[in-house]
């Protein structure tokens, strides 16, 4: 079966594909074209796409009829792919649940630390020259011992962060998810709406699922709420808040900082929160250490395999 791998993949996942399928992978770094997307669909068994690969309904119908039945996407996210249309058109649809899941906890740990505790403006402090060595006042952030976190989603990656914030740092629990959580994982408190949890805590941490369910689910009325010494911290997906709100609560003072992963034009990040010193950007880290990707890979293999072989797939969506 010819099987189409979107962007560069790790040595081992690459040699484990070669010697399963009939091969080709894409050298570019950059998304699939809108071309690229119709000669995928029509040109290949199997495709392993990846973010912002764009399988909209449009690109489905266009093809009318597609070569490709299964898009084996290679991440957990997959709002770039619309599963609906896909499986109309016979395409199956899967991702890669579980491989990203500490990682991604880290990623959301680091940007807590750094926003609270003034991390990246203080290395841009040194890097400058300009530091004039330790005072008692100097640069004063936020202890997160003892604080309070709220997690917007407490899915996988919800409850990893909610153990290390609960263990590691002593911090209290509460959390929002569309339904009822029975096992958190830690002593923690399921809040009724969104506002009610950015009222109560001192951190407040998106991670749910992108999409059109969640997109612009944090916006001006979960800032209002929030503290003033509070800090927000995404590491979902970019649509999921309405940056121009978060860019306002800022400005305004409504929040003390931010730290974010993702962005809701990625890779195009607003000239006004680059100039923000109190907001911590990084490139879309969440998954990136060489063996969470490795993983990520064979997962997505392994559900290339399974539907070459005619069993059920092991992470269908």
């Amino acid at each position: 079966m010819k099987l189409l791998i979107t962007r560069p993949l790790p040595e081992l996942v690459l040699h484990a594909a070669a010697a399963r399928f009939d091969l080709t992978v894409r050298a570019d770094t950059l998304p699939l074209s809108r071309a690229e997307v119709l000669a995928s669909l029509s040109d290949h068994d199997l495709v392993l796409p990846t973010l912002r690969d764009i399988y909209d309904a449009g690109a489905f119908a266009e093809v009318g009829q597609p070569r490709a039945k299964l898009l084996a996407n290679f991440g957990v996210g997959y709002n770039h792919i619309d599963v609906a249309a896909a499986n109309a058109a016979g395409l199956m649809v899967s991702n890669t649940p579980g491989a990203v899941t500490d990682a991604t906890a880290d990623i959301a740990m680091m940007l807590i630390l750094m926003a609270a505790r003034r991390a990246g403006e203080g290395e841009r402090l040194v890097r400058s020259g300009d530091w004039q060595g330790w005072h008692p006042t100097q640069m004063l952030g936020m202890h997160l011992g003892g604080k309070v976190v709220g997690i917007v989603g407490m899915g996988r990656i919800g409850k990893a962060i909610a153990r290390r914030c609960h263990h590691g740092f002593g911090m209290a629990v509460k959390f929002i998810n569309r339904s009822a959580v029975t096992d958190p994982g830690v002593p923690a408190e399921q809040i009724a709406t969104i506002e009610a949890l950015a009222a109560g805590v001192d951190v407040l941490v998106a991670a749910v699922p992108g999409g059109a369910a969640t997109r612009h689910l944090i916006g001006a009325g979960v800032f209002a709420a929030m503290r003033p010494h509070a800090i927000f911290i995404n590491i979902s997906r970019g649509d999921v808040v309405d940056e121009t709100a978060l860019i306002a609560a800022l400005q305004a003072g409504q929040i003390h900082g931010a730290g974010l992963d993702v962005y809701e034009h990625e890779p195009s990040v607003p000239v006004t929160l680059r100039a923000m010193e109190n907001v911590v950007l990084l490139p879309h880290l969440g998954t990136a250490a060489l063996e969470v990707r490795e993983a990520m890979g064979m997962m997505a293999l392994d559900n290339l395999i399974a539907f070459a072989e005619g069993r059920s797939l092991p992470n269908r969506v």
